[in-house]
């Protein structure tokens, strides 16, 4: 695929997801695959509603200087890459409301249709301790994707990877499931109003 139309589809999704409060100004990752050892992920310094070429960086598998520049979380993507073959894109987001809700629950079950249909149930990932997170990341988020079978990995207070063969696809189910996470939001302030 021609470089320039895939960084052309990466700035006009980040641009999108932005607009929905799933990357902040300096937060999130998308990446796409270039070649069978090369991906384009945003720089570090990447502001998503205005993703240009100069935020865009291709790296080599083998690492390199260019590395310095890019996202913090380019190992994690590189890791997901290198072993699952499906991969032609990632995403690191944090939407809002699947991210709260996730810090009071160990899974997810959409009960709007959607999402039952589209998602399923989910389970959270506790990553125990921040403190390491960034070091065991690379490792255990590959893990989780390969042995779970899933495409999509919610993280408890830290949000949301998932990868996919089509980008229109990851970000619909990205979609869906925050539409699915504000849902059970909204039903459970609900619930627990009533009973005031």
């Amino acid at each position: 695929m021609n470089k320039e139309h895939l960084k052309e589809k990466l700035s006009s999704l980040a641009l999108s997801m932005f607009r929905k409060d799933f990357f902040g100004i300096f937060h999130g990752s998308i990446s796409a695959k270039t070649e069978s050892n090369r991906f384009i992920i945003n720089s570090k310094e990447a502001i998503f509603d205005a993703l240009e070429d100069s935020s865009l960086i291709e790296l080599y598998y083998k690492k390199d200087y260019s590395w310095n520049k890019a996202s913090i979380d380019s190992g994690i993507h590189y890791s997901i890459y290198s072993q699952i073959s499906d991969a032609k894109f990632i995403c690191f987001s944090m939407p809002p409301f699947t991210t709260a809700y996730s810090l009071d629950h160990n899974v997810i079950i959409p009960r709007d249709y959607f999402g039952y249909h589209e998602i399923g149930s989910i389970d959270i990932v506790d990553p125990r301790s921040f403190d390491d997170w960034y070091e065991r990341a690379n490792s255990e988020i590959a893990y989780y994707f390969q042995s779970k079978k899933r495409d999509i990995m919610v993280i408890r207070g830290f949000g949301v990877y998932t990868y996919n063969r089509d980008i229109h696809e990851m970000a619909k189910r990205i979609a869906i499931l925050e539409k699915s996470c504000r849902l059970l939001l909204l039903d459970n302030m609900q619930n627990n109003s009533s009973f005031d």
